[in-house]
């Protein structure tokens, strides 16, 4: 017999183990595939974007280039629209340009077009843009002089901190410039020829190097102008610098439009053109950002047929329903490790919901009057000496009675502890009357007592766990958790010693 316990143990361990295995692989594709968090308060914040385009026709063939951003460098589009009547669309992804073209009537009138994008979960993408190793930069193309004006400026900057792109840009911005620098830079320098200047002093060093346009996203800003930034290949990656600072790394909320090229927009056809950003920041739930995770992820498939594609209300059904596996446990433990009596297996799970629904000190004030009136109900009914089946049915009744009672005097009195009284399981608070006055016939008041307290203070703990948001969002999200639960109380089915409250029961022959 023992043999067999035995093999019994080993086998559920074994699947207790694959059952882990498995929970930790579902929790982690839900986090890196549906953006699912331990959190039940984990929002995301929507980025909308719109970028407004307006020029003057020449009479000329029309045709604009707009640089999109991608959806994998920094973020995740959600949505993109377009609002150009009469024009034709056409997009190249693999260089992330959009390219419009009028139709054949010239417009005469001053055109206003719109890109609208919806973007979310904005990362820090320092040292993940990896791309295929360039082609080595084209040299510029310098006489002697400035030649050795740029070798001059090279020697400068590895004396200053950073690395090679940081340190040219630290030198180009240094207060005050040094002579050498000064005589090297415009008069008048922009930042257009501020990152030219670097690509070319970085291209005599063989990195390849190109500029980079975005800017901040910061909430209800309009008329947003982009930064320019400059980007190098370094180490196998492309990293982004700031041509002011040389801080390397993509600031916090900030959007890439374009990456190499020399315009954001390019307007053939048209003059005085002009592009202005206007930003919109939302907020939304992760968890009903899933799908769109999903579909990015190419992991729709398996979230299809998942809960959580269910609607709301089937889900907020469910969302109780994996509660109920962590409440089972608790319950085994409390009667067979620690040895708990209560009334009935699964009593105080239900009360413990009833609980959840009413309020906890509502609930248990609530519980206390109908057991207590329903104790002495039964005490008076037992002078009719009924069978077993009516006395319960009109136990159930009076039940009923008193909830109906404690209701209308709740509403009358505004008493929110008799309004909690219809949330009680009408089946459980009788049958737990019934098994409280048997015990009390057979055993005594104080055998009786004593399994209600027991069944209340198990109901209290299971309470406690399964009214936390925490948890109830946990056991729901990631439900592969349930299958441990379920083998953890089945090798709990093949525990044969000693109960906790049994160790203090036989403590005395221990000692002797």
């Amino acid at each position: 017999m023992l043999k067999k316990i035995a093999s019994i143990r080993g086998g559920l361990t074994f699947l207790l183990i694959l059952a882990i295995i498995y929970a930790i692989y579902g929790i982690y594709y839900k986090i890196e595939y549906w953006g699912f968090s331990f959190s039940p308060k984990q929002n995301t914040n929507l980025w909308s974007i719109e970028a407004h385009i307006s020029f003057t026709p020449t009479n000329t063939p029309i045709k604009i280039n707009l640089t999109t951003p991608r959806s994998n460098d920094a973020f995740k589009i959600l949505e993109e629209n377009i609002i150009a009547p009469d024009y034709k669309i056409k997009r190249n992804k693999t260089k992330s340009l959009l390219t419009l073209t009028a139709p054949a009537k010239n417009p005469e009138d001053k055109q206003n077009l719109y890109y609208k994008i919806m973007l979310f979960d904005n990362i820090d993408t320092r040292g993940k843009i990896k791309a295929p190793q360039p082609q080595a930069p084209q040299q510029p193309i310098f006489d002697n002089q400035k030649l050795a004006a740029a070798k001059q400026i090279l020697d400068l900057a590895e004396k200053m901190d950073g690395d090679s792109v940081s340190q040219i840009i630290l030198l180009l911005n240094q207060e005050p410039l040094a002579p050498a620098v000064q005589s090297y830079l415009p008069v008048k320098n922009t930042q257009q020829q501020t990152v030219e200047i670097i690509s070319d002093l970085l291209a005599l060093k063989q990195i390849p190097s190109r500029p980079a346009r975005g800017f901040k996203l910061e909430e209800s800003k309009k008329s947003l102008s982009p930064d320019l930034m400059l980007e190098a290949y370094i180490d196998g990656v492309w990293k982004l610098y700031d041509i002011r600072t040389g801080k390397k790394g993509l600031p916090d909320n900030f959007i890439l439009f374009q990456r190499g090229g020399k315009s954001l927009i390019d307007v053939i056809g048209g003059e005085d053109s002009v592009i202005k950003f206007s930003v919109l920041k939302s907020v939304k739930s992760t968890m009903s950002l899933a799908g769109q995770r999903a579909k990015l992820m190419d992991s729709q498939g398996w979230f299809n047929y998942s809960i959580y594609n269910l609607p709301l209300s089937q889900q907020n059904t469910l969302k109780w329903l994996s509660i109920f596996p962590l409440g089972i446990l608790l319950i085994v433990l409390m009667r067979n490790v620690v040895g708990i009596q209560t009334m009935g297996t699964f009593t105080p799970m239900l009360l413990s919901m009833a609980l959840v629904k009413t309020g906890f000190w509502a609930g248990m004030g609530c519980f206390s009057i109908m057991i207590l009136l329903g104790l002495i109900i039964r005490s008076l009914m037992n002078r009719f000496n009924l069978l077993l089946v009516p006395r319960i049915s009109a136990v159930v009744i009076f039940v009923i009675l008193i909830m109906q009672e404690l209701t209308v005097l709740g509403y009358s009195l505004d008493l929110h502890i008799a309004q909690s009284a219809v949330f009680f399981p009408i089946i459980i608070t009788a049958w737990i009357i019934e098994r409280a006055s048997i015990t009390w016939e057979e055993e005594g008041p104080l055998n009786a007592g004593k399994e209600i307290f027991n069944s209340l203070l198990v109901a209290i703990i299971v309470y406690f766990v399964i009214s936390s948001e925490y948890i109830r969002h946990i056991m729901f999200a990631f439900n592969e958790l349930n299958i441990i639960i379920l083998f953890i109380v089945m090798l709990l089915g093949t525990y044969t010693g000693y109960r906790l409250l049994e160790l203090k029961r036989f403590s005395p022959i221990v000692k002797r």
